[in-house]
């Protein structure tokens, strides 16, 4: 007789065992669709969701304007890496679940051994794992729904979207940005590379045919990550040759973000004063983001793979559906050119606040940095608040801003990781959790009070239970 093992079993035992959902306890208002709208359907989104609803606070909405949930995130889409840059054994999504961690889940499929022999978790699982997380905890996702505009209203936010193309207007209470890089602002291309015909050049944020650059040249701008990972997709994909250009004289190679890593400096981060976590973005800035050794492997196992230190884009144009660079005192010809160069954060980029962008306070807005450590770049940041949210600029202007909690990278310098990323999930998620719950409740407190100080229950029990027990004196006979 053969037994069917269910891989889901000690996942659906950790739920049972954890016991029922709380029942929603955020009273409903007249107008109000959601209390809370989570913006992004990725791995951000769908945490945030399950951790709302082990709160106990219902009516949560999860929108994504992607067709659907292949195309939603990055892990199928932009991210281009073999594997994840974090530890495998990292906390994430699971929150304290064990039986709902990748590790977990891996091992239920193919053994503790098999998990035991990767070093770092294959990107395909981790969207495989991902997709598992969303539909074993039945989170729905609505995709094709994009956000247009946030319009604050009283004590609520209408929000402008676009459903299947259609306009439609939604109401909320709170708002989660768990939409990326492009929710902090957007990716940056050089112009040296901008001033090009669009069909010669992409971003690594773009959906790039990697098959269409068979047989040609590439140059690929940036030396972190991103770069090398098209790099060695392109390679892969059969590039005559991939040239790729650093403006530093060596790649990046010291992890300072690893440095800060520990409990105390992880837990506390928040609270580190302003000119310290300034002085670490600035730190970042300077060393530069670290591309993974396997990821420089990768493309430097191509003889035809040519790397290029210290070598800045002087200018480029386009010659007989080519681009002619010139690169310090050199000239080269592409077929194609990729921007691994980033992105950039500025609220004032995103469409959605444009209606009240000029109330949120940035860094330069909350810390003047001495005269040698100024960066603009990270002057624009948001400065936020312990759970997120954003700040006013001038206190009393804006009081709402507090209900927008900004789960992106826009949160680096106030937090010092890459927000939206594993890293920052086992410490920020719960933080806004609970500001959100706190929030929510005591916006209501008339109503909770009531609720909590009322009689209106039924008894336990009567005085039937107790009658038989209670003492009686005996009469003395006289």
């Amino acid at each position: 007789m053969t037994t069917t093992i269910d891989p889901n079993f000690g996942a659906r035992e950790a739920l049972r065992l954890l016991g029922p959902y709380p029942d929603n306890w955020v009273p409903d208002h007249v107008d109000i669709d959601h209390n809370v709208t989570i913006v992004g359907g990725s791995g951000t989104g769908i945490t945030f969701a399950f951790a709302l609803r082990r709160a106990g606070i219902g009516r949560v909405t999860i929108i994504d304007e992607a067709e659907d949930e292949a195309h939603a995130g990055v892990w199928l889409n932009q991210a281009r890496m073999n594997k994840l840059r974090t530890p495998k054994n990292l906390p994430g999504p699971e929150l304290g679940l064990q039986a709902l961690s990748f590790q977990a889940w891996y091992e239920a499929r193919h053994g503790a051994e098999a998990y035991a022999a990767i070093d770092r978790i294959p990107r395909l699982l981790w969207a495989e794992y991902l997709s598992w997380y969303r539909q074993f905890l039945e989170i729905p996702v609505r995709y094709r729904t994009k956000l247009v505009r946030i319009e604050p209203a009283n004590g609520f936010f209408r929000l402008h979207l676009e459903v299947n193309g259609i306009p439609q207007v939604e109401t909320t209470r709170k708002i989660i940005l768990g939409n990326g890089f492009v929710g902090a602002g957007g990716p940056y291309v050089p112009s040296v590379l901008a001033a090009l015909p669009r069909i010669l050049y992409s971003h690594t944020a773009d959906a790039i045919d990697f098959d269409d650059l068979r047989g040609k040249t590439v140059a690929v701008l940036g030396a972190a990550a991103s770069a090398f990972d098209a790099a060695g997709v392109a390679l892969e994909s059969g590039a005559k040759a991939v040239h790729l250009f650093s403006r530093r004289s060596e790649i990046a190679s010291l992890p300072v973000i690893r440095v800060r890593g520990y409990p105390g400096a992880y837990n506390n981060y928040y609270q580190i004063p302003d000119a310290d976590r300034w002085l670490q973005a600035l730190r970042y800035r300077q060393f530069g983001s670290t591309p993974p050794t396997d990821a420089i492997e990768r493309a430097i196992a191509f003889p035809n793979f040519h790397l290029h230190l210290s070598a800045t884009w002087r200018s480029a144009h386009e010659q007989d559906g080519r681009i002619v660079a010139q690169v310090n005192d050199d000239v080269f010809e592409f077929d194609f050119a990729i921007a691994g160069t980033g992105y950039f954060v500025d609220p004032a980029a995103r469409p959605e606040l444009a209606d009240f962008v000029h109330h949120i306070a940035q860094w330069s807005d909350r810390y003047e940095p001495p005269s040698d450590q100024g960066d603009e770049e990270l002057s624009v940041y948001p400065y936020l608040g312990s759970a997120h949210e954003y700040q006013e600029k001038v206190p009393g202007s804006a009081p709402y801003l507090k209900d927008i909690h900004v789960f992106n990278p826009s949160g680096f310098v106030s937090f010092g990781l890459p927000i939206g990323d594993i890293p920052s999930i086992r410490r920020d998620v719960p933080a806004v959790i609970e500001r959100i719950s706190h929030d929510l409740f005591f916006a209501d407190w008339a109503l909770h009070e009531a609720r909590i100080t009322s009689d209106n229950v039924a008894p336990d029990f009567d005085t039937s239970l107790y009658a038989d027990a209670v003492w009686k004196q005996k009469v003395p006979v006289t």
